[in-house]
């Protein structure tokens, strides 16, 4: 493996169920995070749902699995862990940031702030003694290879994640884009941008992250992996 190559294992972190008032009721919602194993790191993309929140177990009724245990089944642990990226701080992203202490975490400055307003997330999951956030404007490489890239549009301060793997470059897409669906523009796929708060930036993160010519995309929200053909 080259310095500049890294490997990409998707982990699947948790459930829950759509509500009535939000597309697809009673259907059920997926959460993934990421794990890249850089030449010279180990690097966590989002950290899943968090657990014992009263009102998000009443409305969502999640179903999270231990970051952990997931990590675990990696041969690893949260001490292996060197560094992580949220795409953004919802609670369904970063619901078990507060196992990772000493870890640098790296969020945009319009998320962060965005997190300390009223009803954004569970602010227990977010902050806990030790816990370190990294804030980075726009885009940045933070690893060879490994580029954060800024995807406002579902939030002010979402971001993406860019990495270069043996077969090209690959885009961990958060929730800028909800599904492989979605992303190929197949008729009646799960989609984020009819209820994104900024529809114009969504629309603007799309097309940002298609000019990179990725070779494969993943999702927050999606197990399934787009591949490029052809």
């Amino acid at each position: 493996m080259s310095r500049a190559q890294s490997e990409i294992v998707r982990l699947d972190v948790g459930e829950f169920t759509f509500p009535r008032d939000e597309p697809w009721p009673g259907e059920t919602g997926v959460v993934v995070a990421y794990l890249v194993r850089h030449p010279d790191a180990v690097l966590l993309f989002d950290t899943g749902l968090g657990f014992d929140s009263p009102e998000l177990e009443q409305r969502y009724h999640p179903r999270p699995k231990s970051i952990d245990l997931v990590l675990r089944d990696e041969g690893l642990t949260v001490k292996d862990i060197d560094l992580v990226v949220n795409c953004h701080l919802h609670a369904d992203h970063a619901g078990q940031n507060a196992l990772f202490r000493r870890v640098p975490i790296y969020v945009q400055p319009a998320e962060w702030q965005a997190s300390r307003e009223p009803d954004y997330t569970v602010g227990a999951w977010i902050e806990a003694p030790e816990v370190t956030y990294q804030t980075i404007e726009g885009d940045h490489e933070i690893l060879p290879g490994v580029g954060v890239v800024a995807t406002p549009g579902h939030t002010a301060g979402h971001q993406s994640l860019v990495v270069t793997t043996g077969e090209g470059s690959t885009v961990l897409a958060g929730q800028a884009v909800y599904s492989r669906g979605e992303w190929a523009s197949e008729p009646g796929a799960r989609e984020g941008r009819t209820a994104a708060p900024d529809r114009a930036a969504y629309d603007t993160s799309v097309a940002k992250l298609r000019e990179l010519d990725p070779v494969r995309v993943w999702f927050g929200h999606d197990r399934e992996t787009w591949t490029r053909t052809g």
